[in-house]
């Protein structure tokens, strides 16, 4: 990686075909991205279903990169691994996924394009963001939100576990 590399974080999330499965595999090929190297990645986390609708509990977790992609590459290559992985957009939001990559910070970078928005939005609200990125990156600012450190979890809704 040159001097024009960023750090960008990635909220990963399966409740579907093994979800453990999904989310170790998906972070693989995360570490496998040309113009991308996996510095680090959190814990899994169980949580009940966000949203409203009635599914299985999802894995979640979180993975730092340090890349040289745009943005919009980055999430391009975000989505070709949810589409290796089986995943199909069908618009239905909070429903049940085979896997989920979010692309949840991008360096300094604050994004609102169709299609494309960073930080992503509801961070703050999401514990089975918080938890996992706080575990790999306790320092982080979180453009337009501030300190990671400063942003409350609440531990509680939705339940969450540390499972390895």
């Amino acid at each position: 990686m040159d001097g024009d590399s960023v750090n960008a974080f990635v909220g990963i999330g399966s409740n579907l075909a093994y979800p453990s499965r999904q989310v170790e595999s998906a972070i693989d090929r995360l570490s496998e991205l040309p113009g991308a190297r996996l510095l680090a990645r959190s814990s899994l986390y169980r949580s009940t279903p966000f949203g409203g609708v009635e599914q299985p509990d999802f894995i979640n977790a979180a993975a730092h990169l340090k890349t040289t992609l745009s943005p919009r590459a980055l999430l391009e290559a975000l989505q070709g691994v949810e589409r290796a992985h089986g995943r199909e957009r069908d618009g239905e939001r909070w429903g049940p996924r085979v896997i989920d990559l979010d692309l949840l910070v991008y360096g300094s970078c604050q994004i609102s394009e169709p299609g494309l928005d960073v930080p992503h939005p509801g961070i703050a609200e999401r514990n089975f963001v918080l938890l996992p990125l706080s575990e790999i990156a306790p320092d982080l600012d979180v453009p337009g939100l501030g300190p990671l450190s400063s942003i409350a979890i609440n531990y509680c809704e939705p339940q969450i576990e540390r499972i390895a």
